[in-house]
């Protein structure tokens, strides 16, 4: 896919991997479309980027979506990328924590169906262009679940079968479909599960996704995830075990 002259959505673009890639295309001379619910935080990313539009919105918010997808395509017909980058995770114990369920719910609004909601109302607007591309951001965890973000895990591995289901859908249209798989990331959303200590730069995965998205790579694996999904063909169960730290 063409990488530069595109005009792209980056939902979660205010911060961590969403604002790497966002500088990224910027300087490649897309227009992009950065979302996030803290205003300050938006309008502080939208200063560092050229070629850049700011909205305020949540994804998880129906009202919000609806609005979001008006403007776009009023302000923004050309748009022709989708990057399902917002997400939610919670660190919990699923055997010694009361009320897992209702963070599980939260992470599988956030982390799931949203995407599909903000994917259906825009699709017809990015079938309608001559090269297009939706982009869902899954984790490592979808390959094999981490017990301290289980219920997150779980999200992410749904996200990771649409995706895929998705692919095989619009393989006839001019609608490419990617998933970018990270590893953990030194990032704010990440400081809880080690990523500050243990995680990779967030321009790392920017710039993983740029280099696939100009090969056609549709699955891009990022850093110990290109480990652990070679790992799981062989063994899932040690793919499980190396993931979570176990020794065989």
């Amino acid at each position: 896919m063409n990488t530069s002259n595109n005009t792209v959505l980056i939902t979660g673009g205010s911060a961590g991997i969403g604002l790497e890639i966002a500088k990224l295309l910027s300087e490649k001379g897309n227009h992009v479309i950065i979302t996030g619910r803290d205003r300050a935080r938006l309008d502080a990313a939208a200063s560092k980027l050229a070629h850049v539009t700011a909205i305020r919105f949540d994804v998880t918010n129906e009202a919000d979506v609806d609005r979001l997808t008006a403007q776009i395509k009023t302000d923004f017909p050309e748009l022709n990328v989708l990057i399902n980058n917002a997400g939610n995770a919670y660190v919990q114990s699923v055997t010694e924590d009361q009320d897992t369920w209702k963070k599980a719910d939260d992470e599988m609004n956030t982390n799931y169906i949203a995407v599909i909601r903000l994917t259906e109302k825009l699709l017809p607007q990015l079938r309608s262009q001559h090269a297009a591309a939706i982009i869902n951001v899954t984790s490592i965890t979808a390959i094999a679940p981490s017990t301290s973000i289980l219920t997150y895990s779980a999200s992410k591995a749904a996200l990771r079968s649409y995706t895929q289901g998705l692919r095989l859908a619009l393989r006839d249209t001019s609608v490419q479909v990617y998933e970018l798989m990270p590893p953990l990331v030194d990032t704010a959303f990440s400081e809880d599960i080690g990523g500050k200590e243990n995680g990779i730069a967030p321009s790392v995965v920017a710039h993983d996704l740029i280099d696939a998205l100009a090969k056609d790579v549709f699955e891009i694996h990022v850093g110990a995830t290109a480990q652990v999904f070679e790992l799981a063909k062989k063994s899932p169960l040690a793919a499980l075990h190396a993931l979570n730290g176990i020794a065989e």
